[in-house]
């Protein structure tokens, strides 16, 4: 909260605290960004993406982090779900920074992708 704050961003940035695969199911309203920061099993990080990548809106950015191209340096998870949002045709890499990797939104506005991949 401190950190958006000190950024200036309360008008825009909306925090909310809950279980997020639950929170993803009932949202109904796209989103400019989404960023996954969350749990590392396969389970929660394919959870967050098929949660919350769909309502992604074109042009918008879907930014994941702790992305490890190379096993050694971190668990695959976040890796998986990267590679699977390329792999679906929606997103394409804008940037990367460190483990944190940035995807623009290419599919066309009212376009759902269900998310699946490799």
């Amino acid at each position: 909260r401190k950190t958006v704050t000190d950024a200036g961003l309360e008008d825009v940035v909306v925090g909310i605290v809950g279980n997020s695969p639950a929170i993803a199911h009932q949202w109904n309203t796209g989103l400019g960004m989404v960023f996954i920061d969350g749990g590392h099993s396969q389970e929660a990080a394919d959870a967050d993406f098929e949660g919350w990548s769909p309502h992604v809106l074109p042009g918008g950015v879907l930014a994941i982090h702790d992305v490890f191209p190379d096993p050694k340096d971190g668990g695959r998870p976040p890796f998986n779900i990267y590679e699977r949002a390329l792999f679906s045709g929606s997103f394409v890499e804008d940037r990367a920074r460190g483990s944190l990797r940035l995807l623009r939104c290419k599919r066309e506005a009212g376009h759902i992708t269900k998310a699946t991949g490799p």
